[in-house]
């Protein structure tokens, strides 16, 4: 569930959600004067970070046509201070309405890939809580990892690696097979189930773009019509990339990641009857 494209370019800048909290590395693209699109508002997937390819396509959509833009590497990613293994989905959603909140300006495209389409919803869910939902134009979510500690990680571990977890209270992935060594902590687990969103209806009052490819051996992409089932009351829909794997950053991919923030666009404008979409 990770991308590590990574690729140089303008230095971040930093914003800390509180005084004793760690610095949050972010890159942020002002709007063109007189621009009246939606921002683009980037959530990374698990792992992964704001330099990755995806997300690097979507400022280059951005600088194109004049819009804001805006991206950020939660606490223990990427250029973030933080201690990874102190992370949980909770508290990265949290980073992400904090973020949300004091950086951007005006109606935003919340773009969220892998676990950044779980952030996305649980970020839907607070601005509507705060009675902010008309801040968001629209999601784009791409191979959304929704639940996916329990849903979709746990299930997988053998269970002499869950009764390391549960007895010691995590266990290291070994870097031969991961590619890099990383903590799976029994936080992350108990904070998943905690924030978990399956189960119930979910709401995000605006329309959604699912990206999903159905090659996918992460994410499957019954996972991604799950979660369409579960949208049932804000306008939906799905596309099934039949090759497309978890990354979706191929040029095609990409193509369809454009359309997609194109789709949501067509909301927006004045007239919009849906015809055209």
């Amino acid at each position: 569930m990770t991308e590590t494209e990574s690729q140089t370019s303008e230095p971040a800048a930093y914003f800390q959600t509180a005084q004793d909290q760690p610095r949050l590395a972010y890159l942020y693209r002002e709007a063109n004067a007189g621009n009246k699109l939606p921002g683009l508002f980037w959530l990374s997937g698990f792992r992964s970070d704001m330099r990755g390819a995806k997300a690097s396509f979507i400022d280059a959509v951005a600088e194109r046509e004049g819009r804001a833009c805006l991206r950020f590497d939660y606490s223990g990613h990427g250029e973030s201070q933080g201690d990874f293994a102190q992370g949980a989905i909770g508290l990265w959603a949290q980073q992400a309405l904090a973020v949300f909140r004091a950086l951007a300006q005006g109606p935003q495209i919340v773009i969220g890939s892998s676990m950044g389409g779980w952030v996305a919803l649980l970020l839907a869910r607070a601005l509507a809580r705060l009675g902010e939902a008309e801040r968001l134009a629209g999601m784009v979510l791409i191979a959304p990892a929704v639940d996916f500690t329990q849903e979709l990680m746990w299930p997988k571990l053998p269970e002499a690696i869950r009764e390391a977890i549960e007895l010691h209270g995590q266990w290291q992935t070994p870097a031969a097979a991961f590619g890099e060594s990383y903590p799976l902590t029994r936080r992350l687990f108990e904070d998943g189930r905690a924030n978990a969103l399956f189960g119930g209806e979910i709401r995000t009052f605006c329309p959604v773009e699912i990206l999903q490819g159905m090659a996918d051996p992460d994410v499957p992409w019954a996972h991604a019509m799950k979660l369409l089932e579960h949208l049932a009351a804000d306008p939906a829909t799905i596309t099934l990339i039949k090759d497309g794997e978890h990354r979706l950053s191929r040029p095609q991919d990409l193509t369809a990641l454009q359309k997609a923030i194109e789709r949501i666009d067509a909301y927006s404008r004045p007239g919009f009857t849906g015809e055209n979409l």
